[in-house]
């Protein structure tokens, strides 16, 4: 079995996700497109520019979002996890994606808890994620995982699309 490691992504890392993310998402039939661009309706163009290399690294230079990166042993891009600074006592976690050929193999998990354990170091007090309200698989990961639902609410996309989620918080105290 290959050696998996989970780290924060450097700069020239970025440009490698970008690449890998357009390739996934030119298969209109994968399951990568489907679970998250048909799911939310999202427009094609704007996928294209949230995930362009431009738009990564304009979002990592901003300082306000973190990037981890699973990979193997050879470098090889198995998934990733971004965390967007809100302020200093919280952030949220945008996105954990483990790409399919990649999934049911624990990546998520070590994706999740290495972004966990350094918003621990820099003090972060809440850790907040949303999830679709339908989407079953993704809430038992954070509810596995010890994120408690605080709210449900409806969020409006900038492409129009209303969409029902599940607000979960991860609060760091004396026990974690």
């Amino acid at each position: 079995m290959e050696t998996i490691t989970v780290s924060r992504a450097a700069m020239k890392d970025i440009k490698a996700l970008s690449r890998k993310l357009e390739e996934l998402l030119e298969d209109k039939t994968g399951k990568l497109y489907q679970d998250n661009v048909v799911k939310f309706a999202i427009p094609d163009e704007y996928v294209k520019k949230a995930f362009s290399a431009e738009a990564l690294s304009k979002t990592v230079k901003s300082g306000k979002a973190i990037f981890y990166l699973a990979r193997t042993g050879r470098g090889k891009i198995l998934g990733f996890a971004q965390i967007i600074e809100q302020n200093p006592a919280y952030v949220e976690l945008d996105r954990i994606v483990v790409f399919p050929e990649h999934e049911r193999k624990g990546i998520g998990t070590r994706l999740l808890k290495r972004a966990v354990a350094d918003q621990k170091k820099k003090r972060i007090k809440t850790i907040v994620v949303k999830a679709g309200r339908g989407e079953k698989h993704a809430r038992a990961f954070y509810e596995k995982n010890g994120f408690k639902q605080v709210k449900e609410e409806t969020l409006e996309f900038p492409w129009g699309k209303k969409i029902p989620i599940v607000v979960y918080h991860f609060k760091f105290d004396a026990d974690n």
